[in-house]
């Protein structure tokens, strides 16, 4: 297996800390308000990443912390005018809602930066007992240029990089380019006694002590989005490496951004989405589609129209399916020597760091065969098996059986009724009354009841709601 890693700039073989076992940490929401469409690729990305070691039999622990104090927790309190502890248990529910209905499973762990405090402060002393910190104010400071190799994930040098957008001067500061560890508390706002005094922990300082406290002092895997990078997973490492001494993580995965038209989705520039409201136009499938559909590491620009066709690729999954009476079948037959030579095509593109788009091509070629009526039922079920397989790899076919059900009684209960009114709709065609023919077309269409005339007649299908 070869994982891009961030850290390197190039794929390595992975090899993990632990032999037949995986330890991943990836960066968790902050919960001022509900999480938007490009938040939901980050999610989906290592939701699958994570089905995929399980798939290779690796033993897998999951971290995904949830930062639950923060300078935009105490904003949105005041907005709001409800207290930070009412803010985030409204937008953690809220989160944990969402992200079942995108049928992303539950990481093994899920720590919240406010049961994690005291752990904090501990950490925060250490770094300013060995000289990497220091208190100015009531506030406490990494000191950056304590840090040899600092820069080194980004790319940047210190002595290279300008005061900017990122990077705010304070007078406090030994260097415009220390990062705070311990914020010392304004009136009114939440606060923990400490050391320094009242005050928080800084967002670098919370990752890095969750992640360490639940995977060790090195693991294998730390993932979140490109714009993380720098500063947080550099302030991270910074942190973690000058405490131990040695490596704090091995690979380092980071996804691209999501845009609208070509600039990066987010809540600050004002063009975003949120996934809830998407998730009410479209399944939630749909959406895994069409985020897959692009390696994770390429941008990919949101387009409702491509969603829909995610949707329709989707829906043409299940049809395969339900064609040949997948969930009655009474013993699903063994792989043959082209089927298993597919099933290691996929595991050779998901292999090449996770190649998600060629993955999904080789679940549509299998689904391709399923509706090959030159084959025999056999065939066609063993390589609905490996559809079925394949594709829950990549977070499909959740719920199966309830959902080909659900297909099934609906169609029995409206096969005939329809069939009829197509017979009418011909006789009314043959007789050029296309005023009856249409109106019969159209209603169906507005109970999601969809009509396809070829040549050899007409076929309908039942759309998606």
């Amino acid at each position: 297996m070869k994982i891009y890693n961030t850290m390197t700039r190039k794929k390595e073989e992975f090899i993990p800390v632990e032999p037949g076992k995986v330890k991943m940490y990836d960066c968790g929401p902050t919960v001022y308000n509900y999480f938007h469409i490009g938040n939901a690729r980050n999610l989906l990305v290592f939701d699958v990443i994570r089905r995929y070691f399980e798939f290779q039999d690796f033993q897998v622990t999951y971290v995904q912390n949830i930062t639950d104090i923060d300078d935009k927790i105490i904003a949105q309190s005041i907005a709001e005018g409800i207290s930070t502890e009412d803010v985030t248990a409204k937008y953690i529910s809220a989160f944990l809602e969402d992200m079942d209905k995108l049928d992303i499973k539950k990481p093994d762990f899920q720590p919240l930066a406010t049961q994690y405090i005291e752990k904090m402060i501990a950490f925060i002393q250490s770094l300013e007992d060995m000289g990497a910190a220091y208190e100015s104010a009531g506030d406490v400071y990494f000191a950056v240029e304590k840090f040899e190799n600092y820069g080194k994930l980004s790319g940047r040098k210190l002595k290279d990089l300008k005061v900017g957008a990122r990077i705010e001067e304070n007078e406090q500061k030994n260097s415009p380019f220390d990062f705070t560890l311990w914020k010392n508390a304004k009136p009114g706002e939440p606060a923990w006694q400490s050391p320094w005094g009242k005050g928080r922990p800084g967002w670098h300082t919370e990752c890095v002590v969750m992640s360490r406290d639940l995977l060790g002092d090195t693991f294998d895997i730390h993932g979140g989005g490109n714009d993380l990078v720098f500063p947080h997973h550099e302030n991270e490492i910074a942190q973690g490496e000058s405490i131990a001494g040695h490596p704090y993580v091995n690979y380092w995965l980071h996804n691209g951004f999501l845009n609208i038209e070509g600039e990066k989705m987010s809540k600050s520039a004002g063009n975003f989405f949120l996934a809830r409201d998407i998730l009410q136009k479209y399944s939630a499938e749909a959406i895994r589609y069409f985020f897959l559909s692009k390696h994770y590491r390429s941008p990919i620009d949101f387009n409702e129209e491509i969603i829909i066709q995610s949707q329709a690729a989707v829906k043409n999954l299940y049809h395969s399916l339900k064609d040949i009476d997948y969930l009655n079948f009474s013993e699903l037959p063994q792989y043959s020597a082209l089927q298993m030579e597919l099933r290691q095509q996929f595991i050779n593109v998901m292999d090449d760091d996770f190649n998600t788009a060629r993955a999904l091509a080789i679940v549509f070629e299998a689904a391709k065969e399923v509706r090959n009526k030159n084959l025999v039922i056999s065939e066609r079920m063993a390589y609905a098996r490996l559809m079925v397989e394949l594709g829950e790899v990549l977070g499909f076919f959740r719920n199966l059986k309830e959902k080909l059900t659900d297909v099934d009684n609906f169609s029995a209960k409206t096969a005939s009724l329809v069939e009829m009114l197509i017979s009418y709709r011909q006789e009314f065609k043959k007789d050029k009354n296309w005023q009856w023919a249409d109106r019969i077309r159209n209603d169906l269409a507005a109970i999601k009841i969809k009509l396809k005339d070829t040549p050899q007649g007409t076929e309908w299908e039942i759309e998606d709601e």
